[in-house]
Order: structure tokens, then sequence, then C-alpha cells
């Protein structure tokens, strides 16, 4: 069968779906995703995995795809991040089964994708991209998929956006902020930007930005005319956000923690997703956002829930008639609400920082800089810095690592082939050969082997051992003679 592409792709294979979970590093794993489905979203996408490492590692591979089947996740798109048309392929080829479709990651806006050169930072790299989506659309059995960020100029990302479809590219999610937008400077997302390219292309446009309830929704695609709306942060902070419901946190929280316990993911994940789910909560409730933080257990997690919940309905019965959300939320801290991020001038006042230029900078755009205030670390650097004073954050002192001969990965210091842990193991195996700096002992393990076979065949043949010896001895008598 022919595999489907454009309109009738998205009508077809993805049930013409509107509301869409974006791909969330260690957020939109299969529990999520689950629950996402349950409370009116018609597609997930999965985290965004490292084209890379899913390539080289079958760990990788079951943890965040091959594991569970669950008929019920789907439709499903898997996200790659990658820089090469190879690698990039190599991945899909591997994930295809599991999937309706292949995103490939243009939007991703943070250091970590800078520094290993995929996501946003790769959307000048026009010839690059090419090569990446005509091979995919060529070896693929299903359809190719891109998430982009727009330029600043309208025309720019309408020209982008074309050179994508030309290329093979069957549906576009269009992020309307540059990839200078993150963070305390992300400011409002162009829908204009959206428009713009959905009128230009011929295949399917989600759009993504300033989703955060189902009317947000429902306005976007009547301004821009777009397929189907993503949403990522009002998702996180409201689950039940596509069916137009604001739930109680500790129902979501419950219901969730109940999934969890059937399809299973590492508890850093279940703990951010709480942190999310709770966030205005715990802005009353700061010794709860401590207990959160230190728990062990899923059981663990589940008596914080319980403790958030007796206090919430505490909270409740004792309420004033008449009384107002407080801190100017839509809705009482215990519901599922959006959560609007400060901006710039907000959050130099929530760290209590003066002066408007260090507070127009923002926390992530000091990243590059070599003088860092530790005021401007975000919580977790802070911490490390208490336990480290001399800890430094300044990605220019960090030592430099020689690459591996095979994979560009940092090679081992002493490794005898000049190459990561993973390549040598190959390499090695291949050789029967050893490499003590990665604990490698193939070599030395056969040769051991071949003295055990040896020795097991003269116990085994005592007889002939003890002829031997027999002969042995009279050719050296005779010798002698």
């Amino acid at each position: 069968m022919p595999k489907l592409r454009g309109e009738a792709f998205w009508r077809e294979t993805l049930r013409s779906a509107h509301y869409v979970v974006a791909p969330m590093v260690d957020q939109s794993e299969l529990a999520w995703r689950l629950l996402s489905r349950r409370h009116g979203a018609q597609l997930c996408y999965t985290p965004m995995l490292h084209a890379q490492v899913f390539l080289r590692d079958a760990n990788y591979r079951q943890e965040n795809l091959y594991g569970e089947a669950c008929p019920e996740d789907r439709p499903l798109i898997v996200q790659f991040c990658a820089n090469d048309p190879e690698v990039f392929v190599q991945a899909a080829m591997l994930a295809q089964d599991y999937c309706d479709a292949i995103d490939l990651n243009l939007g991703c806006p943070q250091m970590i994708a800078k520094r290993g050169h995929y996501g946003a930072f790769l959307q000048e790299e026009w010839d690059l991209l090419q090569r990446m989506i005509l091979l995919a659309n060529e070896k693929l059995s299903v359809p190719i998929t891109c998430k982009i960020r727009v330029f600043p100029e309208i025309d720019k990302t309408v020209k982008y956006a074309q050179m994508l479809e030309k290329a093979g590219c069957q549906l576009l999610t269009v992020h309307g902020r540059t990839k200078e937008q993150k963070g305390p400077l992300a400011g409002v997302a162009s829908w204009e930007h959206i428009q713009a390219v959905r009128k230009a292309v011929s295949i399917p446009v989600f759009a993504n930005g300033n989703i955060q309830c189902l009317s947000d929704v429902e306005e976007c695609i009547r301004k821009t005319g777009v397929h189907g709306v993503m949403s990522a942060e009002g998702n996180l902070h409201n689950p039940a956000l596509f069916e137009g419901r604001n739930p109680l946190v500790w129902e979501m929280a419950e219901e969730y923690l109940e999934i969890v316990q059937k399809y299973p993911c590492p508890l850093s994940y279940v703990r951010a997703h709480l942190f999310k789910l709770w966030h205005h909560t715990l802005q009353v409730y700061q010794q709860l956002r401590e207990e959160l933080a230190k728990v062990k257990t899923l059981e663990g997690i589940a008596d914080v829930n319980r403790e958030l919940k007796l206090r919430c309905q505490e909270e409740i019965a004792n309420q004033k008639e008449g009384e107002k959300p407080k801190e100017g939320l839509p809705f009482f801290h215990w519901v599922c609400q959006p959560y609007i991020r400060p901006g710039p001038k907000e959050r130099c006042k929530e760290n209590g920082i003066s002066g408007t230029e260090k507070g127009m900078r923002g926390k992530r755009a000091l990243e590059d800089e070599e003088d860092r205030n530790s005021e401007l670390l975000s919580k977790n650097k802070q911490k490390k810095k208490l336990r480290n004073p001399n800890k430094s954050f300044d990605p220019s002192l960090k030592p430099k690592y020689a690459k591996c001969d095979q994979c560009g990965n940092p090679k081992g210091n002493k490794c005898v082939f000049n190459m990561c842990r993973g390549c040598c193991k190959k390499r090695a195996f291949k050789e029967t050969a050893d490499c003590a700096s990665h604990g490698l002992l193939f070599k030395t393990k056969y040769e051991k082997s071949l003295l055990w076979q040896s020795s097991q065949r003269e116990i085994q043949n005592p007889e002939i051992s003890w002829r031997g010896a027999v002969d042995a001895e009279d050719t050296t008598l005779n010798e002698g003679g």
C-alpha cells in the first residue's frame, strides 16, 4: 500500500486531528500521552529523541519506544533531532514500525541544541535540511513531518516552509516564535507568521504558541486557518485543556499516577509533571514542594498528593462566601489552569534582582557570558553553587574533550583505538583485542578460554596425556644416547 501524503495523510492516518500534544523532552512519555488522550487529545508526539543515540543504543530504543505495546497510543508521531541525513534516516527506519510518521525537530531553541547543532540551529542550513527530508521521504514507509520556528521576517519564513514542502515534508508544525524567544523572553507567538505559512503551502499545518485554554485553540484555528493546534505548556498545567475543562489538580494527579502504575516511567518524569500540575498550589503550601522534591518512590508521591488534597479540601470548607482567587488567578489555586510565564522584569522582581539591564537579559541570555551572577542562575544551579562555591557554569571553561574517530562523541583518554566506549567495544570485539582504558578484555578472555579448553581435554583424556609424556621422555633418552 503506497504511503499517504499531505491532506490524505492528515485525514486518514491522523484522523483529522485538531488537538495535538507537543513533543516535550522527558514530559510527553507514554503515561502522560494516555492521560492527555483520555481528556481530548487526538494526536500525540513522543519526546524528542536523539537520532544518533537511538541508532546505537538498544536500551535507549527500548526505554523510549519499544517498551509496552499500547494500541490506544495512536495516532503517534516520533520526533528526532539530527543533523546527518544517513543517521536520521537509519534511526527513523528503526522507529517507523511503531508510529504513524517521523518528525524532524527544527524548533528546539535551547543551549543543548546549539551545542549539539540541531533543532532551530539548523534553520539557516537549507541544503542540509533538503537532503535530510529528501532521503527520509524516499526511504521511509511512513510520512516525514517537520516542526519549525519562524524567522523574524514573514517572507523568509514562508520560503523556508515552501522549501521543506518541496523536499518532501507532508505536514508542518509552525511555532510562532523565533529561536531567540524562549524562557522569560518568550513573548507572544506570531499567529500572523503561521497564517502566512498556511496560505503558502498545500500540506497540512499545525499551529503552536499562545495556547492556554480551549478558546485559544478555537480562536487560533479561526484566525490562521490551520488544520490543528499543538499545546505544550498549556497541556502540562491542564491535561484536560482540549476538553475545555478545569479539573481539580489532585484528581488529575491521581489519574496520572494510576496510569504510571501500569506504564512505568522514571520518577523524575512523574515529579516534573506534578510540579507543573500543582504549580499554583505549591506557591501556597511550600512544605509540600519540599516533600515532593525529596520523595523517592511512587507511593511517596501518592502520599504527598493525598496530603495536598486534604489541605485544599480543608481550605475549601473554610472558604468565605464570595471570596475570589488571589494573585490575579482566573481560578482558585487547586484548579488546573494556565501558568503565565513572567517576563524579564517580573522575573527580575521574583529573584530580588535590581537593575533594568540585568532583568532584561534574563537567565538564559546569560548562558554564553563569562561573568555569571549566582543570583541570575536557575534554582538548580544555585544549589550546585552552594555545594561547590568554585563551580563555574561558563561553557568556555569546560574541558575540551578529544572526539572519537568513529562517531564524534568524547573518546576515552587512554583508549588504544582513540574511540568512545561504544565504538571501542565493537572494534575490540571484531579484532579480538583488549582496551584497558575501557575495561574491555576480549583478547585476554579468549586466550584464557583456549587454556581452559586445553586443560579440559587433558582431564578428559588422561591416557593420551600420559602416553604423550612417556613418548616425550623416550625421545629425550634416545637423543641423549
